[in-house]
């Protein structure tokens, strides 16, 4: 979801800043990159050491999750393609998953302005023991889905999720934003989801 079908990274950027600021840590770019595509307590884990601040992860996490879903209520950030490509999906009868690593109270704010029924299952990052680069979120969905993993296309951001991906067995779409994703045998890659449709989304031979 985030950094794929909206790019809520410049608000979750800010609201570690504003952190840093609030408790009189220290952060930089490098280390709001090095979040991209974790599960968030591993990243309110880095937080805590990294910025040196004096709280346990699972509260920087909530703390800011309050500070980015009040960004989100105000304005949700699309990323190009993304709401036309689940669109033509939902006509062509294809079922999605959501897999995340974000918490279902912030996956909520999204789910609210899409056409109901555009994901058939949602995995968060608060319903799963162990997350991205871990394959257990893609499993889920897929079981979920009742699909083999290997029929399914996962769309990814970041090194971390198409990892996660790749370990289920799915077929891996990276579509970079934020961070540079690796190449690597059976991935494929676009540099945007604008003008991808259900008829041409690359398929692994």
């Amino acid at each position: 979801m985030d950094g794929t079908l909206v790019d809520t990274e410049p608000y979750w950027m800010q609201c570690e800043q504003e952190m840093a600021e609030k408790y009189g840590g220290t952060w930089t770019e490098e280390d709001a990159l090095n979040l991209v595509g974790n599960d968030l307590l591993d990243s309110g884990r880095y937080i805590r050491e990294h910025m040196g601040i004096d709280l346990e992860p699972a509260e920087i996490v909530e703390e800011l999750l309050d500070g980015v879903i009040e960004m989100i209520r105000l304005e949700v950030p699309w990323r190009p393609g993304a709401r036309e490509l689940l669109a033509d999906l939902g006509r062509a009868g294809v079922p999605c998953a959501l897999v995340t690593m974000s918490y279902l109270r912030f996956v909520e704010p999204m789910l609210d302005v899409l056409p109901p029924g555009t994901f058939e299952v949602v995995v968060t990052g608060d319903a799963v023991e162990r997350g991205k680069p871990y394959p257990d979120p893609y499993l889920k969905a897929a079981r979920l889905l009742r699909v083999d993993p290997a029929a399914c296309l996962a769309i990814e951001d970041s090194n971390t999720g198409a990892r996660s991906a790749e370990s289920a067995g799915c077929t891996v779409l990276c579509v970079p934003n934020h961070v540079p994703i690796l190449d690597a045998p059976g991935r494929l890659f676009a540099e945007s989801l604008t003008g991808l449709t259900t008829a041409n989304l690359p398929v692994r031979d």
